[in-house]
């Protein structure tokens, strides 16, 4: 089961596009079926050091093959995991050794946030399983799985912490949020201490439905929430802006509400009320073959062109070498298992972070800001 909902494309050139391919088994699917779930099993208790990891959302099968892939997790250790729908324990003789030290702990990027000091407590009432938690941390976002009213209960008792969508932008949270989760109706599982300062680490907006001309513009919303988290810095008005790839300008759209003048490449018009605006400038053209010298500096660079990431890795190093941009947002697209070698090399270049998006698929977003 996901998270609870209250809780919780443009055209190019034939050399750029990736080809479709056929129907095939991919290593994240493979993980999903061997993985053996334990019959929602309830420990007695957890030793220190385990930990957990929460998969985004419909995102469990990558998740774990990012740990098997990535991480070199053997089957062993998955089929030892104590698992609650999208949930995944792990006591700490079943990590491998890098995982092992929670103050250099690797971020999946399936994983939407960590539960650092995962425990079990038991509890006979709500006002019980309150305190425990308040005694914890302020902060409590739930993972409800089961016994929704008593879960529903427990979190009207503890302090108020928002757990909406919002209207993008907004203030990020300066704490990191804890997480619980009811196993029965008398076992709370919780973590005080996660990697997230989102509620279960979701980023969720309050969509539009009738001025964006594309649903691609929440995915940079959330991109642009991570670049103010992260980096403390987001476009602002005035600044210019490339948009790569822009049709039908999802992308366009959020810079411009920002006031930002965008300058739109592609090889399709954009929506009609973006062709109009006085802040867009369109080029029907192939934005990566434009050299940077003949376009000029940027404050910002975005891609979401579709492309295999080898090809986007070396536009992004043309564009980082011409010393015309130092703020970049792209979309690193996937068809078919993770090159992990290659993600590596867009995670070495500095200044930057790599992240999965709530409102990504079989995506990751690279994003540098100096």
């Amino acid at each position: 089961m996901a998270h609870r909902k209250d809780f919780h494309s443009s055209k190019f050139s034939k050399g750029n596009k990736i080809p479709s391919k056929k129907k095939t088994v991919f290593s994240h699917e493979i993980s999903e079926e061997k993985f053996q779930e334990k019959a929602f099993s309830i420990p007695t208790a957890l030793p220190a050091g385990s930990i957990g990891y929460l998969a985004f959302p419909n995102q469990a099968a990558f998740l774990l093959s990012e740990l098997e892939k990535r991480f070199q997790f053997t089957s062993q250790n998955l089929a030892q995991a104590y698992r609650y729908e999208n949930l995944f324990i792990f006591e700490p003789h079943h990590l491998p050794d890098n995982f092992r030290d929670s103050q250099t702990l690797p971020q999946p990027y399936w994983c939407s946030t960590i539960l650092l000091e995962p425990q079990i407590i038991n509890f006979d009432s709500i006002g019980e399983a309150t305190n425990a938690l308040k005694a914890m941390q302020r902060n409590w976002a739930p993972y409800f799985i089961t016994a929704f009213r008593r879960g529903q209960l427990i979190q009207e008792k503890l302090p108020y912490m928002n757990l909406k969508p919002r209207q993008f932008p907004f203030a990020v949270p300066a704490s990191t949020a804890g997480l619980y989760t009811l196993l029965d109706k008398n076992t709370l599982l919780a973590s005080g201490k996660t990697t997230s300062t989102f509620p279960a680490g979701l980023i969720q907006f309050i969509e539009d439905h009738e001025n964006p001309p594309s649903r691609a513009y929440l995915k940079l919303q959330e991109a642009l929430t991570q670049c103010q988290a992260t980096f403390g810095t987001m476009p602002q008005a005035g600044q210019r802006c490339f948009d790569a790839g822009a049709c039908p300008g999802g992308w366009t759209w959020v810079l411009v509400q920002q006031g930002c003048t965008v300058y739109a490449v592609d090889r399709s018009p954009l929506d009609e009320r973006l062709m109009k605006n006085q802040l867009v400038e369109f080029h029907k053209h192939d934005a990566f073959t434009l050299p940077p010298e003949e376009l000029g500096a940027f404050d910002w660079i975005f891609s979401d062109v579709i492309c295999y990431p080898e090809r986007l890795l070396e536009w992004i190093h043309r564009w980082l070498d011409s010393g015309l941009c130092k703020n970049m947002v792209c979309t690193i697209k996937m068809q078919g298992e993770i090159d992990w070698k290659l993600i590596q090399e867009f995670e070495a270049i500095p200044n930057s972070r790599i992240f999965h998006l709530h409102y990504n698929k079989h995506e990751l977003t690279w994003i540098h800001c100096q």
